[in-house]
């Protein structure tokens, strides 16, 4: 939140300080088209006349994150002190007096952990969750074309434009993903791990069992990896002020509906530990080893079973091991995130389509 809160104030000054410049560099080539437009005899108002304009925009932006790791296992559960700053670059055309469409390029950090989230005390709900102990971060690369309607008609130029309308907003989005965990200091079996307390990246470890060869009665029998390239569909709501002739401050919140539910790694079940080649892979598909026998939920008892692969693995009952009902995460509900903008946006001419000026 400090970080936030930092960024508010910074984009608050940049603001202040842009806006003074920008109108003093702008004074001579508005005032000439104020001219133009004084002596524009042509019919007032329309779709594509004089309110069709350009711009370009700088946004800073706060990311959460709402899927498998959220506190909850509800759908609208989030963790506000996991929120992470972003931002983007935009270019954006107006067509008329309500549309705008927007072409942007975003980069943020999503970031989820069972154990700073959870309370281990919640056996109800999200007790399961701490003795799960997943984590994981993932920066997010997005690109959108975002089509705006506005609330309130602009029928004038860009110049004489309304002081402030609300919007909403509905796109489509592509975005690259790459979900990474901090690897622990030992694997299941005690050796210390080469990788210990780096960031190391989940997708290609099939922590799931994408890599195994998982037999025709396995509850994960046919996962395949993930893919790092996703579409999402991102729609919201917010308002737009006019700052002066050029640049405007939109401020909005939304959300980017995905179509995975791999944004943390987590989505299916737990597969017999033995399956695991790589003792990385086995380490980050269970974590439950690490968390304390004082913060377990009262009366569990860890149990031992023999692997695939012949071993012996001490588990936490539920977690780690080949069953039906020993979910990892829940593979019907894809993840979202949510993201809140402030935008400033400068104008960077008109075209006044079949529009004449004498």
């Amino acid at each position: 939140m400090r970080k936030l809160v930092f960024l508010f104030f910074a984009v608050l000054l940049i603001i202040s300080s842009a806006t003074d410049s920008f109108s003093q560099l702008n004074r001579k080539s508005i005032k000439k088209n104020n001219k133009r437009i004084a002596s524009y005899r042509g019919k007032k108002g329309g779709f594509g006349r004089q309110n069709i304009y350009s711009g370009v925009g700088f946004s800073v932006n706060a990311l959460n994150y709402f899927g498998d790791l959220a506190p909850l296992p509800t759908k609208f559960s989030t963790d506000i002190s996991f929120t992470n700053p972003g931002f983007g670059i935009s270019f954006f055309h107006r067509f008329g007096p309500r549309y705008t469409l927007q072409a942007q390029y975003m980069y943020g950090t999503l970031k989820g952990s069972d154990s700073e989230s959870a309370n281990p005390k919640d056996t109800q709900n999200s007790g399961y969750r701490y003795e799960r102990n997943a984590s994981f971060r993932n920066r997010i690369h997005e690109l959108s074309l975002v089509a705006y309607f506005d609330l309130f008609k602009n029928e004038a130029t860009y110049i004489s434009r309304v002081k402030w309308t609300p919007y909403v907003y509905l796109g489509i989005a592509g975005f690259y993903h790459n979900p990474q965990a901090l690897a622990p200091a030992k694997d299941l079996k005690g050796n210390a791990l080469p990788q210990a307390g780096q960031w190391v990246d989940l997708q290609p470890l099939g922590t799931e069992g994408q890599n195994a060869n998982l037999k025709a009665g396995d509850v994960n029998f046919g996962i395949k990896p993930y893919s790092l390239l996703q579409v999402a569909i991102p729609f919201g709501i917010g308002a737009r002020f006019r700052l002066n002739e050029v640049m405007d401050l939109w401020g909005d919140v939304g959300f980017r509906y995905t179509f995975t539910d791999y944004l943390d790694d987590v989505s299916a079940n737990y597969v017999d530990l033995g399956v695991f080649k790589d003792p990385l892979a086995q380490a980050l598909s269970y974590r439950s080893n690490e968390v304390k026998p004082s913060d377990l939920i009262p009366g569990t008892v860890p149990k031992s079973y023999i692997g695939r692969d012949g071993n012996s693995y001490t588990i936490i009952p539920g977690f780690g091991e080949e069953y039906k009902d020993s979910n990892r995460g829940n593979k019907n509900q894809n993840d979202t995130y949510m993201v809140t903008s402030i935008r400033l946006t400068y104008i960077l001419g008109a075209t006044f389509h079949k529009a004449k000026f004498r």
